[in-house]
């Protein structure tokens, strides 16, 4: 696992004590068809991982597939929502219910057991172009909002680490890339300094992989992804389809891995965040 160099302005830490914050989204960026919720909404969900803890994680993500969905090594099956839910490519042997029963319990076991921090950010994108004559892009308050939550977090424990986001296309790749190097090099609307940023991330660049580079972390924010947008939208008043009962398992745990207020515990503007309001 490549980690960058440390911050010199840190002490030096060992690569166990960095941290990786891994991406995903739910939902588009541009202002189209927005009288429709499933592109009203854009969703940018994070888990950051301690890479102590995210070891352990991988490892038994990869035994757990191995055992669910026997596989060559040499060909990695790689967690993907929408595949899982349709029984695509080879979930396919999930069709049987019994082997999908195993699967769900599996999953979640794994997913409760690990360690990580979960921030949601959801950006409503109908009101953001009603209330602001000029609304800033979707992806740069998303992302704002995402990292202000990681790297307070990070300089509140004196650590550093950087930030993974899955590769979507050559134009995707680019508005990504633009966002996290703005607020990289120039803090966020006043919320934060550039400073603060630097300070804890170690590296100016955003990473980016493909799906099958098979990255645990990835995989686990495209699972967290869409039914934890919906949680925040249902908790702030917005109508959406009734959750299906492994959906509201998974919020179930998502909703105990959020990043919260360090002394009240408040998930709400710390590990949930829906703008504006």
């Amino acid at each position: 696992m490549n980690i960058d160099p440390p911050n010199p302005g840190m002490p030096s830490l060992p690569p166990e004590e960095r941290y990786r914050l891994y991406v995903d989204e739910s939902g588009d960026h541009v202002f189209n068809k927005l009288e429709e919720p499933s592109h009203r909404y854009l969703c940018l969900l994070g888990c950051w991982f301690r890479m102590g803890d995210y070891l352990p994680f991988h490892w038994d993500l990869e035994k757990f597939k191995q055992e669910q969905l026997r596989h060559s090594p040499d060909e990695p099956i790689v967690l993907h929502r929408e595949d899982i839910i349709n029984r695509r490519g080879a979930f396919w042997r999930l069709r049987e219910p019994d082997a999908a029963a195993r699967f769900d319990a599996g999953l979640v076991k794994i997913l409760s057991n690990a360690e990580f921090r979960v921030v949601a950010v959801v950006i409503d994108k109908l009101r953001l172009r009603e209330k602001y004559p000029s609304p800033a892009h979707p992806y740069h308050l998303a992302l704002g909002f995402l990292l202000q939550r990681y790297c307070g977090y990070l300089n509140h424990i004196n650590r550093q680490g950087d930030v993974m986001a899955e590769t979507r296309g050559k134009k995707e790749d680019f508005l990504l890339r633009d966002c996290y190097s703005w607020v990289y090099n120039r803090g966020s609307w006043g919320k934060m300094t550039s400073d603060a940023f630097q300070q804890a991330l170690t590296s100016h660049e955003l990473k980016l992989k493909p799906k099958t580079a098979n990255i645990a972390g990835l995989q686990l924010a495209d699972l967290l992804g869409h039914p934890v947008k919906q949680s925040v939208l249902a908790e702030n008043g917005v109508q959406v389809p009734t959750p299906t009962a492994f959906a509201t398992t998974i919020v179930s745990v998502a909703n105990l891995k959020f990043n919260r207020h360090l002394y009240n515990g408040r998930v709400e503007g710390y590990g949930s965040v829906l703008f504006p309001k």
